[in-house]
């Protein structure tokens, strides 16, 4: 084999290997927010406890997948396609560690709200959590298979959480000014909506950098960059 082929070879192994690393942290994300909302409603404390002592393996990853794509900077110099998965990973690799903090928001939440009576069914809270995670998953899918329209579709159930969140919010702030009792509680169910809602937000951040990889579009703010 030749030079140029072998370490043409080596570098798609190496960054196939990014890619499933990246995968691998997303769903130790995900299933921490799963477990951070399930532990939320069933008022479940070792539940809520497995949340709060589980992200170490998250922060582990996170450095290893910075390492990882330093690496493949320094040896291969990349350019154009390569490049621009490279640097997406970079971003991708901050907003999955985020993810993990904010599901440890969550079960802190959870951990609160458990000392209270239940202000309400909690209904819309799952819903929301479902959507996030879902938008998590498919924003990494179409990373991994460079999948422009399922990144589009992330961005379009964004509108989805937001209209959640208000909903949520109007409806606690209305059992807070009935009974004041519910007002500790229901702050924190607030806390929880805004926090599905920023896990959305950073699927989203990785849905555009799937578009910006594939046709070196820049999403954000409504920029469009030069293919």
């Amino acid at each position: 084999m030749e030079p140029v082929e072998r370490v043409t070879r080596h570098f798609q192994e190496e960054l196939e290997q990014l890619k499933t690393r990246l995968l691998e942290m997303g769903g130790l994300a995900e299933e921490n927010v799963r477990l951070a909302v399930q532990g939320l409603v069933d008022r479940d404390r070792s539940v809520i406890e497995r949340v709060l002592a589980g992200d170490e393996p998250i922060n582990r990853l996170h450095i290893e997948i910075d390492s990882r794509c330093f690496k493949l900077f320094a040896l291969y110099q990349p350019m154009a396609a390569d490049l621009r998965t490279i640097v997406a990973a970079v971003k991708i690799n901050t907003d999955l560690e985020r993810v993990g903090d904010l599901a440890v928001n969550i079960a802190q939440a959870a951990q609160r709200y458990a000392t209270h009576p239940p202000v309400k069914k909690l209904i819309d809270i799952p819903v929301m959590a479902e959507i996030a995670q879902n938008m998590l998953r498919d924003s990494l899918d179409a990373f991994v298979r460079r999948d422009i329209d399922l990144a589009q579709h992330v961005l379009d159930e964004d509108d989805r959480l937001d209209a959640l969140k208000t909903q949520i919010f109007r409806e606690l702030l209305t059992y807070m000014l009935q009974d004041p009792s519910t007002i500790e509680p229901a702050l924190d169910l607030i806390l929880v909506s805004r926090h599905l809602e920023r896990i959305g937000d950073h699927a989203t951040n990785v849905a555009e950098d799937v578009i910006f990889i594939v046709s070196a579009r820049d999403v954000r703010h409504g920029v469009q960059g030069r293919p």
